[in-house]
């Protein structure tokens, strides 16, 4: 049970358990023992959904990875591949089943697609000649996966750049599908507001599919008031930009996957006094990350700034709880204390592990590198110098940084000027490939196309209106004891998250012109309830919000929307899905043709 998921105001933990029982009744169909032939990118989201221990109780004795030529070795009658739809591993599952029965083995084949079946790839198995092989042929619809008590992520890496690049809708329709599956489970969601061609696209599949539905529909109250469609693309700065939170920081510089970090282990290595510490460990310190830590919730949404205090706030009253023990006198006393330890080591644990961890981030935030390009943002974000060339960008290439870092420069600067002028945009594009290599003029061109380095067309910016009409910019912002969701980038209040404010309350309708200075249509929609279904709000209780964003979100977004739902006058709590959790890098690398064949 994770029970994490059941706290918030919204109980996801019925979506996992859905998940569950659909994963149990496929395992149950395939009778006798099992090995699971893995994609390696579904065992992640998988992780999250179902222990071994499940798989176990259903009979699954061995995993392994999918790659091409002969499967390991298994003395089981069942081989399940659980597999995305990608032709490319259609070609390698081929292979294993020829190899399985060139040597005769009397095995029954099933394939399981996740999250969709797929015409293409039946048919590439029938062309390599082993679709016969296959006694089920199924599809599990994994669409919405919970992440946390108020956070569902599809993690479908491709879906901004199928949408804006490619012009493939498949990553809608999976959407659109995900939040069918929620109402079905949560009630038909009243109220549906979006922002962008995309959001358009979903809201319409929605209500498509709801007259499709007509009649099966589950009476249910429902948990949530509204959804809010978000395209990305309305919003292109707030990713591109460093995330200050604590969550944001360990995204930006280690990479959080599907709710585990990586971590360098020296800093964890245990010495014991008067050894010599030859032995350091050389296997990175894998963490999991969520809400179930108390500490970890308590800070993961501060401003990185606020996180030491609160540490050492936690340590005192942690040593404190130790101390009790010198007090405790009678029998009673001495078993209540000795009840609390293990909670007690937990969190002391817990607390070395992050005290860990934001030392290796404060080396990193306190380097002058890291203060340069901060600046930078920073200058561009408040509309300084954004229609020249930059500097510090010149310095960043000449001295061969990470490209990404530069393209994330480049693209912002464009994005705070609304384009920049041919001349400037034609210097950097010529640095870029005379010094990364002329490989990357397709990654160029894929930023031009998603709308993230482009020619200006008009003379007119529109960004400094848009900017000051919402409070985008906030000047000494209060990073200790926030007062505004501006926090989270030290100044820079994201405008996904402004105008999900605005939206609570005064309303869109306040800000009619700047809407319509971003991209894509916005609209409101209403999905009729059966009667006898009209939520009958108490007084002084919540609304409750799902805000959808199409293209992906970053932590600080999330711990923005956090700070909202906090807020004692704000009269809204928010859960959060998306397509994928991104930061700038892993968003510039998924519009990136042949990343692995970066610079370092």
């Amino acid at each position: 049970m994770a029970a994490h998921l059941s706290y918030g105001r919204v109980n996801l933990n019925i979506l996992r358990e859905a998940a569950r029982k659909e994963l149990r009744e496929f395992l149950d169909k395939c009778a006798g023992s099992k090995a699971i032939v893995w994609d390696e990118y579904l065992t992640g989201p998988f992780g999250l959904i179902a222990q071994y221990s499940l798989l176990k109780e259903h009979e699954v004795e061995k995993m392994f990875t999918l790659k091409s030529g002969r499967l390991p070795s298994a003395d089981v009658k069942n081989i399940i591949f659980f597999v995305r739809p990608r032709l490319e591993l259609m070609d390698i599952i081929a292979e294993n089943v020829f190899s399985e029965d060139k040597h005769h083995s009397s095995r029954d084949f099933h394939i399981l697609f996740v999250p969709r079946r797929s015409m293409l790839c039946e048919q590439r198995l029938k062309e390599q000649g082993v679709l016969g092989s296959f006694i089920n042929i199924d599809e599990y619809i994994l669409d919405l996966i919970p992440y946390d008590g108020d956070l569902l992520s599809m993690e479908y890496e491709s879906a901004f750049r199928e949408c804006y690049l490619e012009n493939d809708q498949t990553s809608l329709y999976h959407t659109a599908k995900g939040l069918m599956t929620l109402q079905a489970l949560y009630g038909t969601i009243p109220q549906i507001y979006g922002k962008g061609d995309c959001a358009r696209h979903v809201a319409n599949m929605m209500l498509r599919m709801k007259r499709e539905f007509a009649g099966t529909q589950n009476q249910i109250l429902p948990v949530f008031d509204t959804l809010l469609l978000l395209d990305r693309n309305v919003d292109l700065l707030t990713p591109l930009a460093t995330q200050l939170t604590y969550e944001g920081l360990i995204d930006e510089i280690y990479g959080i996957n599907n709710g585990y970090v990586k971590l360098p282990p020296e800093k964890f290595a245990q010495k014991k006094q008067g050894e010599a510490s030859k032995d350091l460990p050389t296997e990175p310190k894998k963490l999991q990350l969520n809400s179930a830590e108390e500490l970890y919730a308590e800070i993961r949404d501060k401003n990185f700034n606020a996180v030491g205090a609160a540490l050492s706030k936690k340590a005192k009253i942690i040593s404190a709880a130790f101390e009790e023990r010198h007090n405790a006198k009678t029998v009673g006393e001495i078993k209540q204390f000795v009840s609390q330890l293990p909670h007690m080591q937990a969190a002391r644990s817990s607390l070395a592990n992050h005290t860990s961890i934001a030392e290796l981030i404060k080396d990193i935030t306190t380097s002058e590198a890291f203060f340069d390009n901060l600046t930078v943002e920073q200058e561009f974000m408040t509309g300084v110098d954004t229609d020249k060339v930059n500097t510090y960008i010149e310095d960043c290439i000449a001295q061969k940084d990470p490209l990404i870092k530069i393209l994330r420069l480049v693209c912002m600067q464009s994005v705070c000027n609304n384009g920049l002028k041919q001349k400037v945009l034609d210097y950097y594009k010529r640095e870029i490939l005379q010094t990364y290599g002329y490989e990357h003029i397709l990654t160029l061109n894929n930023l031009e196309k998603g709308g993230l380095l482009k020619p200006q067309t008009s003379s007119r910016n529109n960004y400094p209106t848009i900017r000051k009409t919402l409070k985008l910019w906030m000047e000494d912002a209060n990073e200790q004891n926030p007062n505004d969701i501006s926090y989270v980038y030290s100044g820079y209040a994201p405008l996904s998250i402004r105008l999900t404010q605005v939206l609570a309350r005064p309303g869109w309708r306040s800000i009619e012109e700047v809407l319509k200075m971003l991209p894509g249509p916005h609209f409101e929609e209403r999905q009729q309830l059966p009667s006898g279904l009209h939520k009958k709000r108490q007084q002084g209780e919540n609304r409750t919000t799902l805000v959808f964003f199409l293209g992906g979100v970053t932590y600080a977004e999330i711990a923005a929307l956090r700070f909202l739902s906090q807020m004692e006058d704000s009269g809204m709590e928010y859960i959060i899905a998306t397509t994928k959790l991104v930061n700038g890098t892993t968003w510039i690398k998924s519009l990136m043709d042949r990343p692995e064949s970066q610079t370092p």
